[in-house]
Protein backbone atom coordinates (compact mmCIF):
# COMPACT_ATOMS: atom_id res chain seq x y z
CA UNK A 1 0.00 0.00 0.00
CA UNK A 2 1.25 3.22 -1.07
CA UNK A 3 2.05 6.10 1.80
CA UNK A 4 0.09 9.34 1.26
CA UNK A 5 1.61 12.24 3.05
CA UNK A 6 1.58 16.26 3.12
CA UNK A 7 3.64 18.26 1.93
CA UNK A 8 5.05 19.63 5.23
CA UNK A 9 5.52 15.41 6.45
CA UNK A 10 6.95 14.05 3.24
CA UNK A 11 11.07 15.72 3.91
CA UNK A 12 10.91 13.89 7.13
CA UNK A 13 9.74 10.90 6.13
CA UNK A 14 12.46 10.68 3.22
CA UNK A 15 15.10 11.43 5.84
CA UNK A 16 13.90 8.38 7.97
CA UNK A 17 13.91 5.91 5.21
CA UNK A 18 17.59 6.67 4.34
CA UNK A 19 19.05 7.03 7.78
CA UNK A 20 21.91 4.89 8.24
CA UNK A 21 22.33 4.57 4.34
CA UNK A 22 26.09 5.62 2.89
CA UNK A 23 26.82 6.50 -0.52
CA UNK A 24 24.81 8.01 -3.20
CA UNK A 25 21.07 7.88 -2.78
CA UNK A 26 18.27 8.57 -5.69
CA UNK A 27 15.15 10.37 -4.43
CA UNK A 28 12.78 10.66 -7.22
CA UNK A 29 9.92 13.68 -6.97
CA UNK A 30 7.42 12.94 -10.01
CA UNK A 31 4.12 14.59 -10.92
CA UNK A 32 2.26 16.50 -13.41
CA UNK A 33 3.14 20.30 -14.52
CA UNK A 34 2.96 22.58 -11.33
CA UNK A 35 1.87 19.82 -8.67
CA UNK A 36 4.63 20.97 -6.30
CA UNK A 37 8.16 19.27 -7.06
CA UNK A 38 10.19 21.97 -7.16
CA UNK A 39 9.48 23.09 -4.11
CA UNK A 40 8.82 19.77 -2.55
CA UNK A 41 12.35 18.80 -3.63
CA UNK A 42 14.10 21.68 -2.43
CA UNK A 43 12.34 20.79 1.32
CA UNK A 44 13.82 17.16 0.95
CA UNK A 45 17.07 18.12 -0.01
CA UNK A 46 17.15 21.11 2.89
CA UNK A 47 16.28 17.91 5.12
CA UNK A 48 19.29 15.81 3.95
CA UNK A 49 22.57 16.57 4.47
CA UNK A 50 25.12 17.26 1.87
CA UNK A 51 22.29 16.17 -0.81
CA UNK A 52 21.88 18.58 -4.40
CA UNK A 53 18.95 18.76 -6.48
CA UNK A 54 18.87 17.85 -10.41
CA UNK A 55 15.62 19.70 -12.36
CA UNK A 56 14.46 17.24 -15.27
CA UNK A 57 13.74 20.96 -16.84
CA UNK A 58 17.54 21.31 -17.46
CA UNK A 59 17.88 18.45 -19.72
CA UNK A 60 14.93 19.61 -21.90
CA UNK A 61 15.45 20.29 -25.49
CA UNK A 62 13.69 21.20 -28.98
CA UNK A 63 13.26 18.38 -30.70
CA UNK A 64 13.36 16.05 -27.76
CA UNK A 65 10.25 14.91 -26.16
CA UNK A 66 10.21 15.29 -22.58
CA UNK A 67 13.88 15.42 -21.62
CA UNK A 68 17.14 14.04 -22.73
CA UNK A 69 17.59 11.10 -20.73
CA UNK A 70 20.63 9.95 -22.90
CA UNK A 71 22.18 12.68 -21.58
CA UNK A 72 20.84 12.58 -18.23
CA UNK A 73 22.74 8.97 -18.20
CA UNK A 74 25.86 10.09 -19.51
CA UNK A 75 26.21 13.51 -17.85
CA UNK A 76 25.07 12.32 -14.13
CA UNK A 77 23.28 8.79 -13.61
CA UNK A 78 26.90 6.98 -15.36
CA UNK A 79 29.45 8.73 -13.90
CA UNK A 80 27.79 8.73 -9.82
CA UNK A 81 26.95 5.26 -9.86
CA UNK A 82 30.60 4.72 -10.52
CA UNK A 83 31.73 6.89 -7.82
CA UNK A 84 32.92 9.91 -9.89
CA UNK A 85 31.20 13.41 -10.19
CA UNK A 86 29.14 14.05 -12.59
CA UNK A 87 28.07 17.67 -14.46
CA UNK A 88 25.46 19.02 -16.60
CA UNK A 89 24.54 22.66 -17.65
CA UNK A 90 21.28 23.99 -16.57
CA UNK A 91 19.00 24.55 -19.88
CA UNK A 92 16.45 27.72 -19.76
CA UNK A 93 13.40 26.97 -21.49
CA UNK A 94 12.64 30.21 -22.32
CA UNK A 95 15.56 31.54 -24.09
CA UNK A 96 16.24 28.06 -25.09
CA UNK A 97 19.59 28.46 -23.96
CA UNK A 98 22.25 26.38 -21.73
CA UNK A 99 23.30 28.21 -18.92
CA UNK A 100 25.76 27.65 -16.00
CA UNK A 101 27.27 24.33 -15.19
CA UNK A 102 26.22 21.73 -12.07
CA UNK A 103 28.47 19.62 -10.20
CA UNK A 104 26.41 16.17 -8.82
CA UNK A 105 29.39 15.16 -6.59
CA UNK A 106 28.89 11.19 -6.10
CA UNK A 107 28.65 9.53 -2.15
CA UNK A 108 25.17 12.45 -1.40
CA UNK A 109 21.64 12.04 -1.58
CA UNK A 110 20.63 13.38 -5.28
CA UNK A 111 17.21 14.41 -5.52
CA UNK A 112 15.93 14.42 -9.18
CA UNK A 113 12.55 16.44 -10.02
CA UNK A 114 10.22 17.18 -13.00
CA UNK A 115 7.63 15.61 -14.43
CA UNK A 116 8.51 12.58 -15.76
CA UNK A 117 11.64 12.16 -13.34
CA UNK A 118 11.19 8.66 -12.58
CA UNK A 119 10.27 6.94 -16.00
CA UNK A 120 11.59 3.56 -16.41
CA UNK A 121 13.13 4.16 -19.44
CA UNK A 122 16.34 6.18 -17.80
CA UNK A 123 16.85 3.51 -15.35
CA UNK A 124 18.02 5.17 -12.12
CA UNK A 125 18.10 2.78 -9.13
CA UNK A 126 15.84 4.85 -7.21
CA UNK A 127 15.78 4.28 -3.00
CA UNK A 128 13.08 6.77 -2.76
CA UNK A 129 9.73 7.54 -5.34
CA UNK A 130 7.46 10.22 -4.52
CA UNK A 131 4.20 11.06 -6.62
CA UNK A 132 3.18 14.73 -5.91
CA UNK A 133 -0.61 15.42 -6.78
CA UNK A 134 -2.49 17.87 -7.34
CA UNK A 135 -5.43 19.26 -9.25
CA UNK A 136 -5.92 20.27 -12.79
CA UNK A 137 -7.33 23.57 -11.50
CA UNK A 138 -4.65 23.74 -8.80
CA UNK A 139 -2.15 23.00 -11.60
CA UNK A 140 -3.35 25.45 -14.37
CA UNK A 141 -3.81 27.76 -11.94
CA UNK A 142 -0.06 27.95 -10.46
CA UNK A 143 1.14 27.49 -14.41
CA UNK A 144 -1.03 30.74 -15.52
CA UNK A 145 0.67 32.59 -12.25
CA UNK A 146 4.32 31.72 -12.81
CA UNK A 147 5.05 30.95 -16.63
CA UNK A 148 5.43 33.67 -18.79
CA UNK A 149 2.88 33.74 -22.31
CA UNK A 150 5.62 31.71 -24.12
CA UNK A 151 5.67 28.83 -22.71
CA UNK A 152 2.02 28.49 -22.29
CA UNK A 153 1.43 27.21 -25.88
CA UNK A 154 4.06 24.83 -25.55
CA UNK A 155 2.37 23.89 -22.52
CA UNK A 156 -1.36 22.96 -24.45
CA UNK A 157 0.40 21.87 -27.71
CA UNK A 158 3.44 19.60 -25.92
CA UNK A 159 3.65 19.06 -22.45
CA UNK A 160 0.17 18.25 -20.92
CA UNK A 161 -0.53 15.87 -23.52
CA UNK A 162 3.18 14.30 -22.89
CA UNK A 163 2.61 14.04 -18.97
CA UNK A 164 -0.67 12.75 -19.78
CA UNK A 165 0.95 10.09 -22.05
CA UNK A 166 3.60 9.25 -19.49
CA UNK A 167 0.94 8.76 -16.79
CA UNK A 168 -1.24 6.49 -18.80
CA UNK A 169 1.69 4.43 -19.53
CA UNK A 170 3.81 4.55 -16.69
CA UNK A 171 1.38 4.57 -13.61
CA UNK A 172 4.03 6.14 -11.81
CA UNK A 173 1.60 6.99 -9.12
CA UNK A 174 1.26 3.83 -8.22
CA UNK A 175 4.35 2.38 -8.18
CA UNK A 176 5.72 5.56 -5.41
CA UNK A 177 6.91 4.60 -2.26
CA UNK A 178 4.62 7.59 -1.31
CA UNK A 179 2.08 10.07 -2.76
CA UNK A 180 2.61 13.66 -1.33
CA UNK A 181 -0.44 16.28 -1.80
CA UNK A 182 0.88 19.38 -3.78
CA UNK A 183 -1.53 21.87 -2.35
CA UNK A 184 -4.26 23.70 -2.68
CA UNK A 185 -5.87 26.43 -5.08
CA UNK A 186 -4.67 29.53 -3.98
CA UNK A 187 -7.01 32.65 -3.48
Amino acid sequence: MVVRLSSSQAPGWVAARLAGCDGTRWVGVDGLGAAGKTTLAAAIAAALPGAVTVSVDDFARPGVDTWDHARFRRDILTPVTRGRSGSYRRWDLVTERAGARVEVPAGVPIVVEGVSATDRAVGVPWDVQLWVEASEGVRRERIHRRDPPELLTRWERDWWPQEQAYLRSQRPDRRADAVVAGGVAVG
